[in-house]
């Protein structure tokens, strides 16, 4: 919850939502879990205020923000979900991506570019419905009777939270649209041919609004008896990266932001312009911020694993029992003495889109241990961004003097000074880490309708930051980054889909 005046955080809550991979490469989530979480963080965040003598009746919008790809499907008239919701770095729709790929002429990765923005690849929404209508019958045969409604969690959050069954909202707004493969963001508006392409039912995707309006108002949810928020309007959506680019107020052509998450997001605001990238970018909507605002576009580079390998090296090698003393561990080394560790655990994202490449760790001596190791993993991040920000300064022709960041790693003041160190460039983070909620937020209350906040730039508060400048020489940052280039080639070209496969799931 923010002040609308002051973008001050008043309060919030946050629950972790459980992670499934039911087979290698698989990974979901329970739609209903996630809507839990956000009925649980509602009603004690509102518990909170009332302690702090906040009167939550002061609450006057609700803005949305999601991981943008995981795909969900679910039942209109029960209000089920029909299967768990396929997460966006699931790789389980490789094979499905090779067989559209074949009916592509000359098997163009990009053809779809000029109206999506977006290489075929298996992040993208559209792969992952395509693959639960092969091979979930429940989804099928839901499709055939019209009871079946596709979303992202956007959109499932929306619709459940505005009642559900009793007539719910089905909507999503242009910037979670613009990741599905489906969406042509030109003319803002579904595609048919692609739909045609994928072979996807018009009929279940939701209707395509503004980042900034209001879609309906918040019910009472039947479990809870309170339903604190009832009656207040939800009245912002905006996919989490588009939100961060928001709350990181880079509302000028040529500003960008890098939020690391479980992946790694760096977004330009590229205006009123859809800039096509030659670098392995993709295009994407940056926000609409109203019914009869113009559209403002970005250009991205995503990266799969970046707080993941932190949590990979926590739960999968137990070499660290919490997040904190993985940092612990780089810092008492502060080297990675010659190795290397590419977590190309779901194939490279940008600027490679190889989904054959796996994780390496490479370089390795008898004098390693598991704080090089640890090093290495911090400095993975930091090369992956690198990548993605030399890209992009090709594309723009402008390079960045600096880099904005935000997102939960952003606490780890090792990787801040690293990301500097490699980039050669300060590192500025606000002091306040919320910037992808804040975005959210900021669309909400200056909805029409709701107008409780100005995103006259005048207007907007600067925000408090920490900087982090450049303490390494740039020549021994550039053969690191070669070095890592070369790691970078090894990990490559290593899964084939021709592999024995073990059946269908069940």
């Amino acid at each position: 919850v923010f002040n609308a005046k002051t973008a001050e955080l008043l309060s919030h809550h946050q629950v972790e939502i459980q992670q499934e991979f039911p087979r290698e490469g698989w990974v979901e989530q329970d739609p209903k879990a996630i809507l839990n979480s956000v009925y649980e963080c509602v009603e004690k965040t509102c518990e909170k205020m009332k302690q702090l003598n906040i009167n939550i009746a002061n609450i006057r919008a609700i803005g949305v923000t999601n991981q943008r790809e995981t795909t969900v499907v679910w039942d209109k008239t029960t209000g089920e979900p029909l299967y768990n919701a396929i997460v966006w770095l699931d790789l389980r729709t490789q094979s499905t991506v090779e067989r559209l790929l074949k009916r592509i002429p000359g098997k163009n990765k990009t053809f779809s570019k000029f109206k999506t923005g977006l290489p075929l690849s298996t992040y993208f929404s559209a792969v992952k419905l395509r693959w639960l209508l092969d091979n979930v019958e429940e989804i099928r045969k839901a499709v055939e009777d019209g009871r079946a409604m596709f979303g992202t969690i956007d959109s499932w959050l929306i619709w459940s939270l505005t009642g559900g069954k009793n007539g719910g909202i089905h909507c999503t707004d242009v910037t979670n649209a613009s990741r599905t493969m489906l969406f042509n963001i030109h003319t803002l508006e579904w595609d048919p041919e692609l739909c045609k392409f994928f072979d996807i039912p018009m009929e279940i995707l939701p209707n395509v609004r503004s980042s900034s309006e209001i879609y309906g108002l918040m019910k009472i949810c039947p479990s809870l008896t309170s339903g604190a928020l009832t009656g207040v309007p939800i009245s912002g959506c905006l996919g989490d990266q588009s939100a961060a680019l928001v709350g990181q107020m880079c509302f000028q052509d040529g500003q960008a932001k890098n939020t690391y998450g479980t992946g790694c997001f760096l977004l330009c605001n590229t205006g009123q312009k859809s800039v096509f990238s030659e670098h392995g970018l993709i295009t994407t909507i940056a926000y609409k911020m109203g019914k009869d605002k113009p559209v403002f576009y970005a250009l991205e580079g995503s990266v799969a694993i970046a707080g993941a390998v932190v949590r990979w090296l926590r739960d999968n090698l137990g070499i660290a029992k919490t997040s904190q003393e993985v940092e612990k561990l780089a810092a008492e080394v502060g080297t990675s003495y010659g190795c290397y560790f590419v977590p190309a655990f779901s194939g490279l994202y940008a600027p490679y889109w190889e989904p054959s490449a796996r994780g390496i760790i490479c370089g390795l001596t008898q004098f390693t241990n598991k704080s090089h190791i640890a090093f290495a993993a911090l400095e993975a991040v930091c090369f992956q961004t690198r990548e993605i920000l030399d890209a992009m300064n090709k594309d723009c022709g402008i390079p960045l003097s600096q880099l904005q960041v935000d997102g939960g790693m952003t606490n780890n003041k090792i990787l801040m000074q690293l990301q500097s160190d490699i980039l050669c460039i300060p590192v500025v983070k606000p002091s306040m880490p919320e910037t992808t909620a804040l975005g959210a937020a900021m669309a909400a209350g200056a909805a029409e309708g709701v107008g409780v906040w100005s995103l006259n730039p005048g207007d907007l508060t600067a925000v408090t930051c920490e900087r982090f400048e450049p303490q390494i020489n740039p020549e021994e940052s550039e053969y690191r980054y070669a070095r890592w280039k070369k790691a970078v080639m090894k990990s490559m070209g290593w899964e084939s889909s021709e592999a024995p496969s073990n059946g269908k799931p069940k």
